[in-house]
């Protein structure tokens, strides 16, 4: 699929609620989680109006997929990443992904790191990531992973 990635602006925010949701839904590992805690399942639109999201866009202009970031005590982290399930499996998560390395390698950032789903960990390690420790998450225990950007 080919697609073009640009920065996420306000008026993108009800596409991405529907991708967020759409996606989250999709993972069958998490969905009765999900279902018993719907709250989560509202995307709060903060890393859009802080210019920290990215999207990407099909052909047709549609949003596929998003990637929001974080720099926290010096860490550069993947903080959402989601794509619209029948846009799955065609790369766009990796571009995304690349995305964020870009901006953190053009921030001086040597690595970016990201606390990976237990249902999203093999798509991260496809991704040039590398498994760190473990920590725990609001629902269960999930690998700290980490990505050179060089």
């Amino acid at each position: 699929m080919s697609i073009a990635v640009r920065a996420a602006g306000v008026e993108d925010l009800n596409d991405l609620s529907e991708v967020y949701r759409r996606s989250s839904l999709s993972n069958e590992g998490d969905l009765e989680i999900l279902l018993r805690h719907p709250e989560v399942l509202e995307l709060s639109g903060e890393a859009v109006r802080e210019g920290r999201t990215w999207v990407a866009i099909d052909t047709e202009g549609v949003i596929v997929g998003f990637v929001s970031y974080l720099v926290v005590g010096g860490i550069f982290e993947i903080d959402d990443l989601f794509v619209d399930p029948p846009s799955m499996e065609q790369g766009i998560g990796r571009e995304l992904v690349d995305t964020v390395v870009a901006l953190a390698r053009a921030q001086s950032f040597d690595r970016v790191e990201v606390t990976a789903n237990p249902h999203a960990q093999a798509f991260y390690e496809r991704a040039g990531f590398r498994v760190g420790h473990v920590v725990e998450t609001k629902f269960y225990p999930a690998h700290r992973m980490y990505r050179r950007t060089d």
